[in-house]
């Protein structure tokens, strides 16, 4: 049980008729609200009127602490606030579709994926906002651990650590829309994640595969742009040439990163801009054709193996290989982050250790001179 200090507060207010009409003070998440409790105090005159006022003071401090009590336990206002009440898989479609026209169809579908598992672990669809407490959170992250696929797979860690942060956000997003009083999943960890490989691209595996034919030049191009910049596929297919400026003789793309909602100011070196191509009308999209489908993953592997690269690429290895050429050119980390767009140093990191390992194996391979 969670306890607030002083979020109710029993006050007084001077009536013109004479004596004093009294109501609560309540805040909650810094938010203030007033209940009016239609109990009075009358000017004290004699004993009688004393003792009523008494008594008229006793009943509002019951209703107060009642009130307390109600908002630890995370109960106040469901019986005047439809809101608490919406049944959850219908709450869940209505952030679903919005996440739907914010992010990209592969989010969208692991939204989905989310609902599908939320369904098997409750067993009923009758789930109401207001029965999730700090019990169902748990119990659906521990359902996570054993869940299976479609195909009776066994879910990934990374995946059980996406569907469980996905379900987080839900409920912090239900907390912001006064859907529920307080977010029970906000003391629950997350799942853990496991060390993710990150595939990336050599120097002499990029330009091989510059110098290898493709199929879909929108592809290829936002690609390699990707590769040159290490913008994300998101902020690639969305780029306009409105957010493309000149600068010092450079050009400079001035963007909101889709998935953090920062500003970014990112210079672009000349081979980068000739990837660009022409310029167009400000609200043309730079890359004009480039969009997410799984025809397009099949192409983009297709011309990996014809330039004789058999990694498992993805067009988010792009990014990848960016934040490594940085690094092995000598970049400081600090300017390769703020490159990128991290928001902490210690992502950059990650890349990094990549490089420590590299060194390793280098070394390692020195033929035996002993």
């Amino acid at each position: 049980m969670v306890y607030i200090k002083d979020p109710v507060k029993l006050r007084q207010r001077e009536r013109s008729r004479g004596g004093y009409s009294l109501y609560l003070d309540i805040t909650i998440n810094g938010k203030r609200t007033y209940e009016y409790l239609k109990l009075y105090l009358v000017p004290e005159n004699n004993r009688a009127d004393k003792l009523k006022n008494k008594e008229t003071l006793r009943l509002a401090e019951a209703i107060r602490a009642q009130r307390v009590i109600e908002i630890q336990n995370g109960r106040f206002g469901f019986e005047n606030n439809k809101n608490f009440k919406i049944n959850l898989f219908e709450y869940w479609d209505i952030v679903m579709e919005r996440r739907k026209k914010e992010d990209s169809t592969g989010n969208y579908g692991n939204w989905y994926s989310v609902k599908t598992h939320l369904l098997k672990y409750a067993g009923t669809g009758n789930v109401r906002m207001c029965d999730i407490d700090e019990k169902f959170c748990q119990g659906f992250k521990d359902y996570l651990e054993n869940a299976v696929t479609k195909s009776n797979k066994p879910l990934s860690q990374n995946s059980k650590n996406s569907y469980f942060i996905k379900f987080r956000v839900f409920m912090q997003t239900a907390l912001q829309e006064d859907v529920i009083y307080k977010n029970p999943c906000s003391g629950i960890k997350p799942v853990a994640q496991s060390e993710e490989k990150r595939e990336y691209l050599t120097m002499d595996e990029l330009k091989a595969l510059a110098a290898t034919p493709c199929s879909k030049d929108v592809l290829k191009r936002a690609f390699l742009f990707s590769c040159l910049t290490g913008l994300r596929w998101s902020d690639v297919n969305k780029l306009l040439w409105a957010d493309v400026r000149e600068q010092d003789g450079m050009k400079r793309i001035v963007f909101r990163q889709k998935k953090t909602k920062n500003l970014e100011y990112l210079d672009v070196n000349e081979q980068a801009a000739a990837l660009m191509g022409n310029r167009a009308d400000n609200n043309s999209r730079v890359f004009v054709g480039l969009k997410y489908s799984a025809q397009m993953n099949i192409e983009l592997q297709r011309w990996c193996l014809t330039a004789g690269i058999s990694k498992k690429i993805t067009f988010h290895c792009a990014r990848h290989t960016f934040a490594v050429m940085m690094l092995t050119l000598g970049t400081e980390i600090y300017t390769v982050s703020k490159l990128l767009g991290h928001k902490e140093l210690k992502t950059t990191q990650i890349y990094a250790d990549i490089l420590d390992k590299k060194k390793q194996e280098a070394v390692n391979q020195f033929p035996q001179i002993l």
